[in-house]
């Protein structure tokens, strides 16, 4: 059922006020963009001289002539080849950080104004994702542990595990000689997660809707926040700080820039979005999800989420550092999208026709079967040492050890659980009362005709 509402959700339902199609053309990709730059001599030479730019902006800012030669320079490359700054990147795509480059190289939009604009192309996603909010009214708050039944049905689809096992290693793996684990790596398998699981899965695990505090926990868990999201020695930076760190990496400053885009706050919306789209909102905050500013759930007790950091020492950017941090902790759009998740009674009530709704875990489990393979949460393939590892993260989850981590091993949906009510999972296959009647009773007539 929570499969089912998950794919629901990524079909396509926008709240009524929205409109969907039809759908502007899709933007240049910058990739291709700059292949065709690259063919023109003046065009490349004027994109170096941007990059050059670019370079020099990142360590210190602008002089006023520079800015003013810059510029220039910008002006005319759009005026040579405007489809270079009008140009878009994809998410999760094979070429996502050489076309961020090409994107960040060629724009000289100074302060806040560059993280107005989201890179990402959302012409076609708009559909796909907006409709996330469909699946919240097949998500029945009914006391079961929603968090559990995602994790088990993430267990079940091969990737899903193998991608799920290898960012817990990855998190819960100690640094050598040291208490700490690896954040680069972590982040890293993360992203690897977030990005090549379809988002039926990776979004049901993360947005999943609770009523009880264990599964708050469950929920609050996911990422390995120990790890992921909060410092090993309870030390929180400055929010701003943080901000400048994630503006010196071109992914980090791009999916800051697609959630400050997509989440930005409006009274006038159903979805308490200015995009209206509760879907692209939820999308960008998964984007974040290991970069430097990570966001994770506060308490297991609430759906409210934050970044590690606070505003102090801002001296007079105390408001920006305010503004920074209030669109997490007090950013409606985001409330709303969340929530949504786990509120059919919060839905408009003009929804499109539901496509077809994927297999079930059952039909799943059949075709694995079939195949003689059941998924393993260690299916991926590591070395003796990274063996260790894993064992050892099973232990850690057991035992309340240093790392925060909800154990997946011993309650993730297997053949023999799948059955059980305790689980959420589906009811045990038997056979029909009226089947049996109708064998005994053609067996009693060949005997009386015999």
């Amino acid at each position: 059922m929570l499969l089912l509402g998950i794919a629901v959700f990524l079909s396509g339902v926008l709240p009524s006020s929205a409109t969907i199609f039809p759908f502007p053309p899709s933007p240049t990709d910058c990739v291709e963009a700059h292949k065709v730059c690259s063919a023109e001599p003046q065009c490349e030479a004027l994109y170096r001289g941007l990059k050059l730019c670019a370079a020099e902006a990142a360590v210190s800012p602008l002089g006023e002539q520079v800015a003013a030669e810059c510029l220039e320079g910008q002006d005319a490359l759009l005026a040579k080849h405007p489809a270079l700054l009008a140009c878009k990147c994809q998410r999760g795509f094979r070429k996502e950080e050489q076309c961020l480059h090409i994107y960040w190289r060629v724009r000289l939009m100074p302060g806040e104004d560059e993280l107005e604009i989201s890179p990402y192309d959302d012409t076609m996603m708009d559909s796909h994702m907006a409709s996330l909010v469909a699946a919240s009214s097949y998500m029945q708050l009914d006391g079961e542990n929603q968090c559990l039944k995602a994790a088990q049905d993430c267990g079940l689809y091969e990737k899903c595990g193998a991608l799920r096992s290898e960012y817990v290693l990855a998190c819960t793996k100690r640094v050598s000689m040291t208490s700490r684990c690896n954040q680069h790596k972590c982040h890293r398998a993360l992203r690897r997660f977030l990005e090549r699981v379809p988002e039926e899965y990776s979004l049901g695990v993360l947005f999943c809707p609770c009523t009880n505090t264990l599964c708050g926990e469950r929920r609050r868990k996911t990422i390995v926040p120990s790890c992921s999201y909060q410092d090993p020695e309870g030390v929180q930076p400055n929010c701003l700080h943080q901000q400048s760190f994630c503006r010196r990496d071109d992914l980090c400053r791009s999916r800051l820039a697609d959630f400050l885009n997509n989440c930005q706050p409006s009274p006038l919306t159903a979805s308490g979005c200015l995009k209206d789209s509760a879907g692209l909102c939820l999308r960008a905050y998964a984007g974040l999800i290991g970069t430097i500013m990570t966001p994770n759930y506060l308490s297991n007790s609430s759906a409210d989420v934050s970044l590690w950091c606070n505003c102090e020492g801002s001296g007079n950017q105390w408001q920006d550092c305010l503004r920074l941090q209030r669109m997490f902790t007090h950013n409606p759009c985001l409330r709303n999208s969340i929530s949504w998740m786990g509120s059919p009674g919060s839905l408009p009530a003009d929804f499109t026709p539901l496509p077809a709704p994927r297999p079930s875990p059952l039909v799943q489990e059949d075709e694995l079967l079939s195949n003689n393979h059941l998924p393993e949460h260690n299916n991926i393939v590591v070395d003796s040492e990274e063996e260790g590892d894993l064992k050892h993260t099973e232990e850690v989850g057991n035992t309340g050890g240093q790392f925060d981590l909800i154990p997946e091993y011993s309650e993730r949906a297997t053949v023999s659980n799948l059955g059980s009510g305790g689980t959420g999972g589906a009811a045990p296959l038997t056979a029909p009362p009226n089947a049996v009647l109708l064998l005994l009773l053609l067996l009693s007539t060949s005997l009386s005709w015999g």
